[in-house]
């Protein structure tokens, strides 16, 4: 019959009522009855997948609620995963027939209990022939003793689930075996429930409570649509198992336990069991609005941090987009912001010394003339070394270009972009060995999974919650978890330790009591593409020599460091989104290392990254801004090469320091921070200690012993910089401009050298040295349109000042009230005086090249003394003298201080020229990040507590 002779809907209508092999006849008359009997998938085809007692819904336990794609392909999956059994080829190939037969045309069936042929399961099992099946008819059935299952059959409860329980332990012997349909409960004289040790066995839609299943190696299993209550699973080197669609609760102890390599000996399921695998993916689940912070901001996000805070910075289009999506209008108003400000300087504050008054006529130019006067005596020096750089930051288009490119390039990976440039990533996603173990309920219970002894794990799409842990893999074993969900537990989510590795990818981990993810004792994971989040402690912890790899996450609204680092931890940690912490974004301390690259660290509650301690890590190209804190805080006995990075529009400081920290600072961006650009400090900041032993459920004291007394030779070869030994704090190479306070505020009590350095349009000094009982070097920088005096040292400080191009600063170009070294600078076209020498100040003055507009070139009051010699001073707007020695100080010694006056607007011999303009670096801008002695850098610290002169920093410790 032609389908065109019915309306479609008849004829699915009339064929709603035909069984399966009627409804597979039909599909092969033709094509168009094939696609009509397809058409049936929401009516006919989950009639039958529903009513099918031996399965149930294809989306149980997780999602019941939940169609799946297609129920004609969950009807069929659920089909040919009861027939794995059958599948047995051990019998020789001369027999395969007779084994046909056997299974299909000569199958009894032998019912057992009060009504059936047989009263046992043990007697029926005694006259049973092999593949058949054997019913439980409705009601209890106890074993006395072990039962032993020496030929192949199928045991089948009648009735639905629960209507037939069965209190027996059964040791399997024979090489194949399917139950399904009842409830295992434990004998009285053993807590076992089933053991293999050579065959496959085969569960669907069973009950099993207050016991254990035990599958040996070569034995194995596929378990699918069984509740666990109070049970658990115990696989031995077992080369493949599958459970699937499987709830476990209440557990004592791990839900399922996996020891052992995998071995494929005398393991004839393996091949069938791998296929049935790959054909049986697990179903992408869709992602959860919900569970980016920006989707629903009146859940956890205003629970735990309040209404999310606007930021200047829009980091990706996407699901990595976590910030808000005004924030690039925002951004480019405070570029043109940053545009008038640099235009429009403001006249310094009043200074304890007046300006000093000429009597000349051009001292009193009306504003109309000023701009032409200053024209007509200006010196051209934007051909410096740092030229480049600075016109980097002096144009704000650019810059804020500079910045979206920066966000381009570290968007957010997807898994599938990971696996594709990652082989090792890709070969262990794909890897089928060991259990494999999807779309599971582990709940309510102390642990998940355990895996141990070189045991292999793969753990797809399943629920893990309110557990003590998830999953724990030590001892070289390997776990591979792809898009499960692990929440509420007690402890860390997922703990590694004792070489263990594998994959961890695309799992939504949260709200744990402790870590999200747990590194330690030389475990080494891929960590990719994972949300770690709302932790009520650290996203990753990786202690105690621990390594991997993190990548690709986002990790946010954690309540500690979003990753914590020390005793010797040395991860990768790249391209992540570390975001809305309650505390540090990255902390490392306790001798923790990392390489820590590419990463968008933003809006954490502290320090964007916290390193003190012996803490020494290396950081480049990271993104570090709108943080409610410092961008980065280096505190006591910190360490580190902090390399490439952006740091950003955060609340507190750009870098906050500690003398007795080490770090190396160099060719950063450090701009547009609400305090200080970079602040060194040196007095000793308690706040930021931490008491291991206080508050805390978990302890670091075996990590904190073994790290005490083993030398990693592996991380030394990795870590070059660990092995050049370090003495001096270093600031280099770095831009440092548009920032709230000084762009470099340093109070220190240890030696510091600032080497390079851009440092424009800060809202305060450009350089600030208000204590420094050690030499701090100031050699070759860039600083200039800084809204009070370029460089201001205090009384007491010892300062040298080498090769630097000092240019239009709002106010004096250097005043100094210490002592040391001016010399070979360019200090032009400051508002105020060239250099002004106060009170007690001792300085050496030398070959430097000096020019003011309006002030004198050089000025000294009260008992300043020194020598001033050497110098070449060019004529402002001022025509008296420009050089005004007004020390009553004897030992003061002027002497070979040459003036120039403008004779024509291009006179040569007033130009700089020779040599060209400071700084002057041989070769342009160096290469090399180290100071003329070899030795890297350090840096210093104290507390900055809502703002920028008590000399604390806001919320510096790291948890």
């Amino acid at each position: 019959m032609e389908v065109s002779s019915l309306p479609v809907e008849l004829w699915q209508l009339i064929l709603s009522y035909l069984r399966l092999p009627d409804l597979g006849r039909c599909s092969l008359v033709c094509r168009a009855w094939y696609e009509l009997v397809l058409s049936l998938d929401k009516t006919r085809w989950r009639q039958l997948c529903l009513g099918c007692l031996e399965h149930r819904h294809p989306n149980w336990p997780n999602q019941p609620s939940v169609e799946p794609r297609s129920w004609r392909e969950a009807f069929k999956q659920h089909y040919l995963a009861s027939k794995t059994w059958t599948k047995n080829t051990q019998d020789l190939e001369s027999s395969n027939c007779l084994s046909l037969f056997r299974r299909r045309k000569g199958r009894r069936q032998l019912c057992i209990g009060a009504a059936g042929e047989f009263s046992s399961l043990r007697a029926a099992l005694a006259a049973a022939s092999p593949y058949d099946c054997l019913v439980l008819l409705p009601g209890v059935h106890e074993e006395q003793g072990e039962v032993l299952l020496k030929v192949p059959v199928e045991v089948v409860g009648q009735g639905n689930l629960g209507d037939v329980a069965l209190l027996a332990s059964i040791d399997q012997h024979c090489p194949t075996a399917r139950l399904c349909n009842m409830v295992f409960m434990p004998a009285r004289f053993t807590s076992v429930l089933y053991k293999t040790t050579s065959g496959y066995v085969q569960f669907d839609n069973c009950n099993f409570e207050s016991g254990q299943l035990q599958i040996h190696a070569p034995g194995t299993c596929q378990v699918k649509f069984c509740t666990f209550s109070q049970s658990s699973i115990h696989l031995r080197s077992i080369a493949l198992c599958v459970l699937e669609n499987c709830e476990f609760t209440g557990s004592e102890n791990a839900s399922v336990t996996v020891e052992g390599c995998p071995s494929s000996d005398r393991n004839w399921a393996c091949k069938h069991l791998a296929v049935l695998a790959k054909s049986c993916t697990a179903s992408m689940r869709e992602p959860d609005p919900a569970g980016c912070p920006m989707a629903k901001q009146d859940g956890w996000g205003e629970s735990l941090l309040g209404p999310v805070r606007t930021c200047e910075i829009v980091v990706g289009e996407e699901r990595s987009s976590f910030l808000s999506a005004v924030g690039a209008q925002a951004l480019l108003g405070l570029a043109q912001e940053d545009t008038e400000f640099r235009e429009n300087l403001q006249a310094a504050k009043e200074e304890e010394y007046p300006a000093l008054n000429s009597n000349s006529s051009d001292s009193d130019l009306h504003s109309d003339d000023e701009e032409d006067a200053q024209a007509a005596y200006k010196l051209p020096y934007q051909a410096h070394s740092l030229s480049h750089t600075l016109a980097d930051v002096t144009h704000s288009r650019l810059q804020s270009n500079r910045l979206h490119a920066l966000q381009r390039d570290l968007k957010l990976k997807s898994l599938q972009q990971e696996l594709q440039q990652d082989k090792e990533a890709q070969s262990l996603a794909n890897s089928l060995q060991g259990c494999i173990i999807r779309q599971c309920l582990f709940r309510d219970g102390k642990g998940g999974i355990f895996i141990y002894a070189r045991g292999q794990a793969k753990l797809e799409g399943s629920i893990f919650r309110d557990l003590t842990y998830a999953v724990r893999c030590i001892q070289n074993s390997k776990v591979i978890m792809l898009r499960n969900d692990i929440y509420h537990c007690k402890a860390s989510g997922i703990f590694l330790r004792l070489s263990a590795g594998g994959l961890i990818a695309d799992n939504n981990i949260h709200s744990n009591c402790e870590a999200g993810v747990d590194i330690r004792k030389g475990a080494n994971p891929l960590v990719l593409c994972n949300k770690i989040h709302s932790g009520l402690r650290s996203g990753i912890v990786v202690v105690g020599n621990g390594k991997g790899i993190i990548r690709s996450n986002q990790i946010y609204g954690n309540k500690e460091a979003g990753i914590y680092i020390l005793y010797n931890g040395n991860p990768a940690v790249s391209g992540n989104h570390i975001f809305q912490g309650l505390a540090a974004g990255i902390a490392v301390n306790e001798n923790g290392r990392g390489q820590i690259t590419g990463n968008i660290i933003c809006e954490n509650q502290w320090g964007g990254v916290d390193i003190r301690h012996g803490g020494d890590p290396v950081l480049r190209n990271n993104l570090i801004s709108c943080g409610y804190s410092d961008g980065m805080v280096v505190g006591e006995h910190g360490k580190g090469l902090i390399e490439g990075n952006v740091i950003y529009g955060n609340k507190g400081c750009g870098v906050w320091m500690m003398s007795s920290s080490l770090p190396h600072l160099i060719n950063n961006e450090i701009s547009h921070n609400s305090i200080y650009g970079v602040a060194v400090f040196c007095r000793k900041d308690h706040a930021g200690d931490y008491s291991h032993g206080q508050g805390r459920s978990e302890s670091f004291q075996e990590e904190r012993e073994d790290a005490g007394g083993e030398n990693n030779s592996d991380s030394e070869e990795d870590y070059p910089a660990a092995q050049r030994p370090i003495s001096v704090a270093l600031v280099e190479l770095n831009s440092i401009n548009h920032n709230g306070a000084a762009g470099l505020h340093v109070k220190s009590s240890e030696a510091l050298n600032i080497i390079a350095n851009v440092i424009h349009a800060n809202r305060d000094d450009g350089v600030a040295v208000l204590q420094s009982s050690q030499l701090t070097c100031i050699a070759n920088n860039s600083i200039s349109c800084n809204s009070r005096e370029g460089v201001l040292v205090e009384a007491e400080c010892q300062v040298e000042l080498r090769g630097n191009g000092i240019y239009e600063n709002s106010s004096h170009g250097i005043v100094s009230k210490g002592e040391g070294v001016i010399a070979e600078n360019d200090i032009i076209g400051n508002h105020r005086c060239g250099l002004q020498l106060l009170q007690a100040a001792d300085m050496k003055v030398t070959k430097n090249r000096i020019q003011s507009f309006r002030d004198y070139g050089i000025a000294l009051f009260d008992e300043a003394k020194g020598l001033v010699q050497e110098n070449l001073i060019f004529q402002g707007t001022s025509k008296k003298s420009i050089l005004r020695p007004m020390s009553n100080a004897e030992d003061c010694i002027i002497q070979n201080n040459v003036l120039l006056t403008f004779k024509k607007r291009f006179d040569m011999e007033c130009m700089l020229i020779n040599p060209p303009a400071r700084p002057h670096i041989e070769g342009g801008a160096p290469e090399s990040c180290t100071v003329a002695d070899g030795q890297r850098v350090s840096s210093i610290t104290t507390r900055v507590d809502r703002g920028c002169h008590n000399h604390r920093s806001i919320f510096c410790t790291i948890l």
